[in-house]
């Protein structure tokens, strides 16, 4: 289907490509101008200490702060990451992550926490 007059146009609005872009441009966009953005899956900090090297299990692990956010594998120990990021192009930017290895029994062998929320 052509338009008579108007063939950038008409090649530009029948590229399905062209949409698309288009749309992820527009999305893209809207996340910008909004100011803000959050990464991650939210976890209860508070339950950080309970956590005791060579004694803790994954599935008390799970039962504390939920499943992870991200599994993946450290130097041959399962590694379970929990994070929570909220970045703000005009306010405060938080963030909290905790990482958790296990061994191959499923005991806690090391876990890292950062946050950006200080209490000193």
């Amino acid at each position: 289907m052509r338009i008579k007059g108007f063939k950038v146009l008409d090649e530009i609005i029948l590229s399905v490509p062209n949409i698309i872009k288009m749309l992820i441009l527009s999305t893209g966009f809207l996340f910008i101008f909004s100011g803000c953005i959050t990464l991650g899956k939210d976890f209860p900090a508070v339950n950080v200490s309970s956590i005791k090297i060579g004694q803790t299990t994954k599935s008390e692990v799970r039962k504390l702060f939920g499943p992870p956010w991200l599994s993946g594998n450290k130097d041959g120990e399962l590694t379970w990451t929990y994070g929570n990021y909220d970045y703000s192009l005009f306010g405060e930017r938080k963030a909290k992550d905790m990482v958790v290895q296990f061994d191959d029994k499923g005991v806690v062998t090391t876990y890292t926490y950062s946050t950006t929320e200080h209490s000193e």
